[in-house]
């Protein structure tokens, strides 16, 4: 039997409203580093945002199919016309796992379309936090908000294991079992102390000295145990289903993410409204979970981050490199195309250079330390908008120059603690597809539309056409007049209605130093990824001081807009593999064709197909070695698109036999009819 605790605390809403206290929810929120056009700093997509159509015409968020980028799915995530979202399981699928919806669907609620949902999940922190007390009475309780697919608590406690987490449920199952209100109390900020003091619980202290407002308020769950909370929650722990409720791991986490601060124990666990929800969003956990980057990058040998380089750091093997060098020449090409000019810029400058910019000011925590070079202190990079400004200031410019477009896939270094490193997705060295456009006032607009559009361009050619695009604009503190500001801000939303794309506004959202554009594309299983970004910028021409000369001969600064497309090559490679769980496209694919001998009598003529195929630009190796069912088996596991099998009477006839992935058996064909389907298939950007 477990004794009864005295009161007790647990989560606190104060704490999620609270940016040092949330390291989880700031990083839903995506922030921009200042002066950057960088990639964003969430590790993880944005799986439960409501979803905004690409055209006003198009019906938001629907992906339900058989097929999606040509990639065979009986999972995907949908939205109805609420913008929740739909785990979509194909109709035998769903009758297996008892789903009984239209069509296999369960509608997902979000937290933003849901209030009952969040006010469940709310609750269900404190039920943790309660039967972890109850439990573990020395356990010492910090912050537990919501998450967009659940919830989690901090603890300073001894280290948990899988096993205490099957205990600790089997205990909220008992709290919610027993139906104890939820009952709301004000208090002044003493009483509030004195209670936090008489109960010795530390960290609630700190959290009580961060709150501004009063009076302060406290919920009871039944009369056993207390949170210091602004709520919501629901009105007793009865309205929780027992088995919608998961705890699904535990992790260290740096008390207020400090690294000088006590590594507290973790808990994370989702929440839903019924038992039919959390199957379908368990089921949406393991097909993520089975395209997860990180290994199907090691399985089909693309990547690895190794320890002796250390962490955080990139190798790209030679068929990631493959990959990386198709998405570079596209990128090259349309840029070209587009009237950018080409750069390539120093992955060090003098430490002066980031003090003009602002950097060693507002972004030094994300800096690497500076070395010194014959009594110099030297900075590596973390952006490389001022090098693009030093290239701008090298002549002076006229207004007939204008708008100047310069672009730069440049390598970046930023400091990261090494609990917070994932793959591909949060790294200390990352190459940006950066580009920044100086423009005239008037231009602003034109140029815009002009990003949008080659945005658009550059992600259809990867098979992304469904976006969610927020505008954010000027926030209290900001840089620049008001007239400005305005002006920048109408460019942004009339190139946004010229593409007749829904967006949302983010009222003061925006960078101190100017309006922005986020573009999140959304993938084969309905996540949101943020990777495009357009920021109009006030400030770093006024630091660098940069001018041009207008038609009456005087000295004008012009405007800067930052403007990133894939974000970085990393990260939208870690993307690209998960969206095709590594099952790329033919034209996008590392080898394109795989050659397989029936016997090692064949391998000449073998050889002879390998250079055809060579000498006509397309990706293909040779496989032998082994019986031909086996040669088969290796190159569906390595997801290769086209198998070419040969025998001794395609020897005889000059022919291959061949086999695709997604077509299935294509039959027995010549070399240069095989070489002329793989290079339509590739001009068309299709499957073979």
């Amino acid at each position: 039997m477990v004794a009864s605790l005295p009161h007790r605390m647990a989560s606190s809403l104060y704490s999620s409203l609270n940016p040092l206290l949330t390291p989880s929810l700031r990083l839903l929120s995506n922030p921009l580093p200042v002066f950057s056009s960088s990639i964003p700093r969430s590790t993880e997509p944005v799986i439960n945002f409501s979803f905004f159509s690409r055209t006003s015409s198009s019906k938001s968020g629907e992906i339900c199919g058989t097929k999606r980028n040509g990639v065979p799915l009986s999972w995907a995530l949908a939205t109805d016309s609420s913008g929740s979202t739909a785990a979509a399981v194909s109709t035998e699928e769903g009758k297996k796992d008892g789903v009984s919806s239209p069509e296999g669907r369960v509608v997902l609620p979000t937290n933003e379309s849901s209030e009952i949902l969040l006010r469940i999940r709310h609750t269900c922190a404190h039920v943790m936090a309660m039967a972890v007390q109850r439990l573990y009475p020395d356990a010492k309780v910090t912050i537990g908000p919501w998450i967009e697919n659940g919830f989690y608590y901090d603890f300073d406690m001894e280290p948990l294991t899988d096993k205490d987490l099957k205990k600790i449920k089997k205990e909220m199952d008992r709290i919610i079992g027993q139906n104890l209100p939820l009952i709301r109390e004000e208090v002044s900020r003493d009483e509030a102390q004195r209670r936090i003091l008489a109960v010795n619980e530390p960290y609630k202290i700190e959290i009580l000295e961060s709150i501004k407002e009063e009076p302060i308020t406290i919920y009871h769950i039944g009369n056993e145990w207390w949170d210091l909370c602004a709520g919501p929650h629901v009105e007793s722990t009865g309205n929780i289903r027992r088995k919608a409720v998961q705890l699904e791991s535990v992790a260290g986490a740096y008390w207020r993410g400090d690294t000088n601060k006590p590594m507290l124990q973790r808990i994370y666990g989702t929440a839903w409204e019924d038992e039919e929800q959390l199957k379908a969003y368990l089921h949406f956990k393991e097909e993520a979970k089975r395209r997860d980057h990180r290994r199907i990058g090691q399985d089909l040998d693309l990547f690895s981050i190794q320890d002796e380089a250390g962490g955080g750091l990139v190798f790209w093997h030679p068929k990631g490199a493959v990959v990386r060098h198709i998405i570079e020449d596209a990128w090259k090409k349309i840029h070209i195309q587009r009237g950018y000019d080409l750069l390539y810029t120093p992955h060090v400058a003098k430490a002066n250079l980031w003090k003009i910019s602002g950097h060693l000011d507002f972004y030094k925590e994300n800096m690497f330390d500076q070395m010194e070079i014959e009594e110099e202190l030297y900075q590596l990079r973390p952006m490389n908008c001022p090098y693009h400004i030093l290239v701008y200031k090298r002549k002076l410019h006229s207004y007939r120059d204008f708008p100047i477009r310069v672009a730069e896939l440049g390598t970046v270094y930023r400091y990261e603690l090494s609990g917070s490193l994932h793959g591909l997705f949060r790294v200390r060295g990352f190459t940006q597809d950066d580009a920044h456009i100086f423009c005239l006032e008037h231009q602003i607009k034109d140029e815009i539309r002009g990003v949008l559009d080659l945005t658009e361009e550059i992600l259809l050619q990867f098979g992304f056409d469904k976006y969610e695009v927020n505008l954010s604009t000027r926030p209290d503190k900001a840089v620049g007049n008001d007239d400005i500001w305005v002006k920048a801000t109408s460019a942004l939303k009339d190139a946004l209605n010229d593409k007749r794309w829904s967006y949302q506004i983010d009222e003061g959202g925006g960078a101190f130093y100017g309006p922005k554009i986020d573009l999140k594309i959304e993938d084969a299983l309905g996540r949101k990824w943020q990777c495009s970004t357009i920021q109009v910028d006030f400030n770093l021409p006024q630091r660098f001081d940069i001018t041009y000369v207008d038609s009456d001969q005087e000295k004008k600064q012009p405007l800067m807009i930052h403007r990133a497309v894939l974000g970085s090559l990393e990260r939208f490679f870690g993307v690209l593999i998960e969206h095709y769980a590594g099952d790329f496209p033919l034209w996008l694919s590392p080898t394109q064709a795989r050659i397989l001998p029936v016997t090692d009598a064949q391998l000449e003529y073998c050889n002879e197909i390998w250079r055809r195929l060579k000498a006509n630009g397309l990706r293909t190796e040779i496989c032998s070695g082994e019986r031909l069912p086996k040669l088969i088996r290796n190159a569906e596991k390595q997801k290769i698109p086209l198998m070419a099998v040969v025998g001794p009477k395609e020897a005889e006839t000059q022919t291959v036999t061949v086999r695709s992935r997604h077509g299935g058996e294509l039959g027995t064909m010549p070399i240069d009819e095989f070489i002329t389907r793989i290079k339509c298939a590739v001009e068309s950007r299709t499957f073979l």
